[in-house]
């Protein structure tokens, strides 16, 4: 998810009363709910070491604990020296430090759960285990959630100014009724657009639409990805032995749009070029990560002797809101083969791997 919505998850699972257990609890959770994205810092060393990092161990079972114990480090050394230089008259409150510990657990626990539910996915299990796992359930970045966070964060304050004014008692721990409502009605989100997933897979199951030649292929896999917003719109990948298809399904009509020729990806044989751009740095980390790769090259330029191998994978490739997936792909790598068969260059989005 993005970093917006981390941070204020953390913040409304604070407020959902964790807030009311320990002193720092608010600050421990908000910045644990998005610590684990500082391996985006990964995009110093280019573009190739940033997908190969990111959502690696900070966004692991094993990476967590150590996580937590830096989020609540840092705020024990933020303690001591607030504590030498405001110097209180009287002796403060204990830390409940332990509590706090526990706090950015859920925190961080609560950062690989958002990152499950969308189409990127997360390896929680590595290194013992190096699948990527992805929930496909909600966009990159979810109007709606963002929607019942900031209004979980925002209530509580314009209440406040409303009381204010006919002079009512301000509460110790406010917005816990707003932050438990924004939390369920988030998981409620997720459970209906599960239930809207498997029906839209279960569409393009039966639908006869795939194909040059409709009602007669063999379906080996269908997977669906989410748009913003709309429960009810997904964007259907259909695998068959010789091709891949896309279809955009709409689960409240029942119906299944698809275009037998501009919609259709046929699995391209292996060649030289191919083949030593699998070999690359690139295109090791591409295949580890992608779960639905298509791989394909240009034609090998007359002049240079360089074939371009192009890296696309088809989860991402459809228009949604602020994303062209048909036009410009997020996520896509190319890799320039000469004629002996040796990378001579390699990017992502746009971006040289020096």
């Amino acid at each position: 998810m993005d970093p917006i919505t981390h941070l204020m998850t953390g913040a409304v699972l604070a407020r959902s009363g964790f807030n009311r257990k320990a002193a720092y609890a608010t600050v421990a959770m908000t910045l644990a709910a998005e610590i684990p994205d500082l391996d985006t810092l990964w995009s110093i060393r280019g573009p190739v070491a940033a997908l190969q990092h990111h959502r690696g161990w900070t966004h692991t079972f094993l990476g967590v604990p150590l996580e937590a114990a830096v989020v609540v480090g840092g705020i024990y050394l933020f303690h001591r020296w607030r504590l030498k230089r405001e110097k209180p008259a009287k002796q403060p409150a204990p830390i409940r430090w332990g509590l706090l510990y526990g706090f950015a657990l859920i925190a961080l626990l609560s950062h690989l759960l958002l990152d499950w539910t969308n189409s990127y996915g997360l390896r929680p299990f590595f290194p013992f285990n190096p699948r990527w796992y992805a929930g496909s359930l909600v966009f990159i970045f979810e109007p709606v959630m963002f929607a019942l966070l900031l209004i979980a964060l925002l209530a509580p304050v314009l209440f406040d100014l409303i009381n204010s004014e006919v002079g009512a008692r301000k509460p110790a721990f406010r917005g816990r009724g707003w932050a438990i409502a924004a939390l369920i009605a988030i998981v409620a989100l997720w459970g209906w657009r599960a239930v809207e997933q498997q029906q839209a897979i279960q569409l393009a199951l039966n639908s006869g639409d795939f194909g040059p030649a409709p009602n007669n292929v063999q379906i080996l896999n269908v997977t669906a990805e989410p748009y913003p917003i709309n429960p009810f719109r997904w964007q259907a990948i259909v695998e068959t032995p010789a091709f891949y298809q896309l279809a955009t399904i709409d689960t409240f009509n029942k119906t299944v749009a698809t275009n037998q020729h501009s919609d259709i990806f046929y699995k391209p044989a292996e060649t030289a070029a191919t083949l030593a751009a699998k070999q690359s740095w690139l295109g090791h980390v591409y295949l580890d990560w992608s779960t639905i790769p298509l791989v394909t090259q240009s034609d090998t330029d007359a002049t240079t002797g360089l074939t371009t191998v192009t890296f696309r994978d088809l989860r991402f490739m459809y228009d949604a809101s602020f994303m062209h997936g048909r036009e410009d792909p997020p996520l896509s790598g190319t890799v320039t083969v000469n004629g002996a068969h040796r990378i001579t260059s390699m990017e992502m989005n746009g971006r040289v791997q020096q």
